[in-house]
């Protein structure tokens, strides 16, 4: 009964900004990669300067 509300609430999902940053992180290739999008990150990249 609920499984359709479900799907919908899920598919209308807009990701944090923490699920963000991770999907972001686990994107890298290698360590070098790894550190600069911390730096990035670090540097507000993903946060709002307003």
């Amino acid at each position: 009964m609920f499984a359709p509300i479900r799907k919908l609430a899920r598919a209308l999902h807009v990701p944090t900004i923490a699920e963000r940053e991770a999907a972001y992180l686990n994107g890298s290739r290698d360590l070098v990669d790894l550190e600069y999008r911390q730096r990035q990150i670090d540097r507000g990249l993903f946060r709002n300067s307003r």
